[in-house]
């Protein structure tokens, strides 16, 4: 009997990854250009009403504060918008059988989308810097701390969102995540203040805010200054990571509400 067809984990990788990106592109006029609109109008809507009346770190307009914080805060949603949402229509059409009957291992299947799902939270976060900077000066001081914690950031967010895709069954059910936890958190997290204008008891509840230390960390990117050590902020991110990966692979490992 001839040996079973081998198929390398690299296309299968490749092949899941294409689909996934493809996915979002085909819509990007609402998968991309929408969130940079949204963040565009935050930014213009506060810093309107704010910048005269408000700096950051001694020296900082408040609307070059706001920028990064609206770049992350786009990166995060749509990585988590990007990889739930793909799971749950799959569950819901049937087409996931589609995806989990070629002989692809989980890691294989979790790297795919989360791939996927970080490039499109950095293609979204690159609109907002590149529309926001045609109204405030946003350099970036320190481009790799800023690209270490857009990357992680992204990664985290897409892990929830597998988590969110493959647990929920329906819409309503999905929606619950981005309302109740993702959006949240994001809003109480520090993108549109610095912690520190906060009493004392709301500063020290902010750090068990994971989002804080993404945003903050990555705010540290342009201005080489944050409300919190950019060490703690990345260990604080990493470990999230590691912790919510193992449980997206043992749940795509064991088929949680994937397979019959």
């Amino acid at each position: 009997m001839p040996d079973p067809v081998r198929v390398s984990p690299f296309i299968g990788f490749r092949t899941l990854l294409h689909k996934e990106i493809l996915r979002f592109w085909k819509v990007g006029f609402q998968t991309v250009a929408a969130p940079v609109l949204n963040a565009l109008l935050f930014l213009l809507i506060f810093s309107h009403v704010l910048d005269r009346h408000i700096t950051v770190y001694g020296d900082v307009p408040y609307t070059a504060f706001l920028v990064p914080g609206l770049v992350m805060m786009s990166l995060l949603q749509n990585a988590f918008a990007n990889s739930s949402s793909s799971l749950i229509q799959s569950k819901i059409t049937g087409n996931i059988i589609f995806v989990l009957l070629p002989p692809l291992s989980c890691r294989v299947f979790y790297a795919a989308y989360v791939l996927a799902a970080i490039l499109r939270g950095l293609l979204v976060a690159a609109g907002v810097w590149l529309v926001a900077c045609l109204f405030v000066a946003a350099p970036l001081a320190q481009p790799a701390w800023a690209l270490a914690f857009a990357v992680l950031g992204g990664a985290l967010l897409a892990t929830f969102g597998i988590i969110a895709g493959i647990w929920a069954d329906k819409f309503d059910q999905l929606a619950s995540f981005q309302n109740f936890i993702v959006m949240p958190l994001t809003m109480l997290s520090g993108v549109f203040y610095s912690i520190h204008s906060l009493p004392p008891l709301w500063q020290r509840v902010s750090h068990f805010n994971p989002f804080f230390f993404m945003i903050d960390g990555f705010r540290y990117g342009f201005f080489g200054q944050s409300d919190a050590s950019p060490w703690l902020s990345l260990a604080v991110t990493g470990s999230c990571l590691i912790a919510l990966a193992a449980l997206t692979l043992v749940m795509l490992a064991k088929g949680y509400k994937l397979r019959g």
